[in-house]
């Protein structure tokens, strides 16, 4: 399996080196291996977990929610059903917000509309 330094993670997942470190901490990251110097050093699975973490993150999950699926996750298939619970009531959230988002961007586009009407005229007065 192929190995990959905290550099080569932070540049492959978008996560900086903080980031990881955080993520390690708080427990998002866990059992990371280390190499005979102490430094981190990351297999595939640990870059697949990444860019799940990197996706519940984006989609606004907040991080005390993201700790609890992974505890669940480490918890095997006894936790099935609660992390299937935890990702359906996200991606609820996730509705909500783009719904949220889209009265948002009429309200936008409304205002666009408007200034739109408003320049109109004054281009059309302005001599050719």
């Amino acid at each position: 399996m192929r190995r990959y330094s905290p550099g080569q993670v932070a540049e492959r997942t978008g996560f900086s080196l903080d980031t990881l470190r955080y993520y390690e901490r708080i427990g998002l990251l866990d059992g990371i291996e280390r190499n005979s110097g102490g430094q981190r050093v990351f297999t595939e699975d640990d870059l697949g977990w990444l860019r799940i973490l990197r996706c519940l993150r984006e989609t606004g999950m907040p991080i005390a929610r993201m700790v609890r699926y992974a505890e669940l996750a480490r918890g095997g298939d006894e936790t099935v059903a609660e992390r299937l619970a935890v990702l359906e009531e996200h991606d609820e959230d996730i509705t909500r917000r783009i719904e949220l988002l889209r009265a948002e961007q009429e309200h936008i586009r409304g205002k666009i509309a408007h200034y739109r009407e408003k320049a109109e005229p004054a281009a059309a007065v302005e001599p050719a």
